[in-house]
């Protein structure tokens, strides 16, 4: 999936990561679902992520700081890594769902989710269209303060951010191919 410069608005990084606009590829996309404790995803699912979505952003590793002994404890190699992530889905006019905030365990307590949706919010406010605006995510708790300190808020009731609805389903292939 191509990326591209972050805009100029995005936080300062720690020392070796990089901030990207676009989506990791798809084998780093189920990685880093995984990883980080969200719902896995097959590559299937994964790749209409870049079609789907209004924007997306990654942070990348690439390992430059070493610890005392010489090697990197936190997964350096010769070509950066996505280690962070997030999108946005919606319509582009008034209403964005953020999505896929993932920060794969190692690298968390680095200011590398807040930078993410800095990134994301921040995209929104410089490309979507004057007036109101409705951005919602659904959160974990253990995200609840990172989205709090970004403005959102939750209804005080429920110890979550709003009430989400859904319905799972699970088709095998066979069910929703049809001869033509």
């Amino acid at each position: 999936m191509p990326s591209t410069p972050a805009p100029t608005t995005s936080p300062t990084l720690p020392e070796g990561y990089a901030l990207h606009s676009g989506y990791p590829a798809i084998p780093d996309y189920c990685h880093l679902r995984a990883a980080s404790g969200l719902t896995p995803k097959t590559p299937v699912q994964a790749a209409p992520v870049a079609t789907g979505s209004w924007y997306g952003c990654y942070i990348t590793y690439d390992g430059s700081k070493e610890n005392d002994s010489g090697s990197d404890s936190l997964g350096a190699s010769a070509k950066p890594k996505p280690v962070a992530m997030g999108r946005v889905i919606g319509d582009g006019g008034w209403y964005f769902h953020i999505v896929d905030m993932a920060v794969l365990p190692e690298h968390q307590r680095r200011g590398l989710g807040d930078a993410v949706l800095k990134n994301l919010l921040a995209h929104i406010d410089q490309h979507a269209p004057a007036g109101y605006r409705c951005i919602n995510l659904l959160a974990d708790p253990p995200g609840r303060k990172l989205y709090e300190r970004n403005g959102f808020i939750g209804d005080g009731k429920n110890d979550q951010v709003g009430l989400g609805m859904m319905v799972r389903r699970e088709l095998a292939d066979t069910e929703f191919r049809r001869e033509e």
